[in-house]
């Protein structure tokens, strides 16, 4: 059997950490590469191929997803393996959109995570039950309103409003939610107003409400 070639990209030590842990001492699967940033994964890229690449949604400077489509547009041979915190339908989604081949959260099992390897490498898809319920339930819901799966509507938030609206109902203010993703806190300001505007909500109890309901937060 083929090693799988393997590379890391998470923007916190300890996660890659603990996937190179896992890994280890697994014959068929070796991680060659590992990055905190999509700075770090270009430069590498150039001088090795991995098979797969383990991706984060929340990074700095570049979300996963974006990150993503750069990925299969200019290294369509790498498959995508998005290991992500954040499950909402929306992050799902962007992501297949965006060439990610699978979807684990990122408290997936060992054993989980090894399936998941072996069923992308083989050229299939893998999504965990978790995430298979949750596109499903979606397909279904909005196959009874009558709505594309794909249309993406106006009021609909993007995977970087979503991230900030988690850090917002968290209980972040503008500054922490700042530094945490290594933006302006002008730049917060700018996209927690849009958030608002989108989402026809005044304030951020407004905000923390709708996070809640929509399971953007758990409590």
């Amino acid at each position: 059997m083929d090693t799988i070639k393997i590379f890391l990209v998470d923007d916190h030590q300890i996660v890659r950490d603990g996937i190179k842990s896992l890994l280890k001492d697994e014959k068929n699967v070796q991680v060659i590469g590992e990055a905190e940033s999509c700075y770090q994964l270009f430069e590498q890229l150039k001088d090795i191929e991995p098979d797969i690449v383990i991706l984060d949604i929340s990074l700095p400077n570049m979300s996963g997803i974006e990150v993503a489509k750069t990925l299969s547009k200019d290294y369509p041979s790498v498959k995508i393996l998005m290991l992500s915190m954040y499950t909402n339908e929306d992050f799902i989604f962007n992501s297949i959109k965006a060439g990610a081949k699978g979807y684990l959260p990122k408290n997936t099992e060992k054993n989980e995570l090894l399936t998941a390897l072996h069923e992308i490498h083989a050229g299939r898809e893998y999504f965990s039950q978790s995430i298979a319920n949750i596109m499903h339930q979606t397909y279904i819901r909005k196959a009874r309103h009558g709505k594309d799966i794909n249309d993406r509507k106006e009021g609909e938030l993007t995977p970087r409003e979503l991230e900030i609206l988690k850090h917002i109902a968290e209980g972040r203010n503008n500054a922490e939610i700042a530094k945490e993703l290594f933006i302006s806190v002008r730049t917060v300001e700018t996209h927690r107003n849009h958030i608002m505007q989108k989402l026809d909500l005044n304030s951020t109890v407004d905000l923390v409400k709708y996070a809640i309901r929509n399971k953007i937060i758990e409590l």
